[in-house]
């Protein structure tokens, strides 16, 4: 039970202080995840990502199911979901009940420009973590650029991409027998 309630809280407070949906999660799921709470490696990381594109949902919602599925199971999946969810639902639902005042407030215009600079940067610096820990040779560069100019030349889904870079991947890699 102690480890299902500290899914909840991690991802609660993942929940609360990020602006910007899955992908602004990333550092803050690659820090607490990772480095502080050892509950998998960037790798796994990584791979929850890659799968948190191609299933149905929100990539945050997804990735903090596996990850609590993969701890404790049914109910460490439904925690961790929670956990991620309870924030934005509790400030969508203020935000809501006084959106005609803050909608027009240069304030909160202002301050939202500069978060979402910040979200920007936050993105970039796990980009450039995660794939330090990815692009190990050139074969997983090749892979890299490919996709990267799929991104941003072709109109594809990211699913798509997803999907071609396992193919290439699988094609790609040399085999090992054990």
């Amino acid at each position: 039970m102690k480890l299902l309630l500290e899914l909840f809280l991690i991802f609660a407070k993942m929940g609360a202080v990020t602006f910007g949906g899955g992908y602004a999660m990333l550092p803050i799921l690659q820090r607490e995840i990772v480095e502080n709470k050892h509950w998998g490696s960037e790798e796994e990381l990584m791979d929850y990502y890659a799968l948190g594109q191609v299933t149905p949902g929100m990539i945050a919602v997804n990735v903090a199911t596996f990850i609590g599925c993969k701890l404790k199971g049914f109910w460490g999946g439904v925690f961790a979901t929670l956990g991620v969810i309870t924030p934005s639902m509790i400030i969508i639902t203020v935000i809501a009940l006084f959106l005609t005042q803050f909608e027009e407030n240069p304030y909160v215009i202002h301050a939202f420009a500069g978060i979402r600079a910040c979200v920007c940067v936050l993105i970039l610096d796990a980009v450039v973590k995660l794939g330090k820990k990815s692009i190990k040779d050139k074969r997983t560069l090749a892979i890299f650029i490919g996709i990267l100019l799929i991104a941003l030349f072709a109109p594809f889904s990211p699913v798509f991409s997803v999907v071609l870079a396992g193919i290439a991947g699988y094609y790609l890699m040399p085999r090992t027998t054990k």
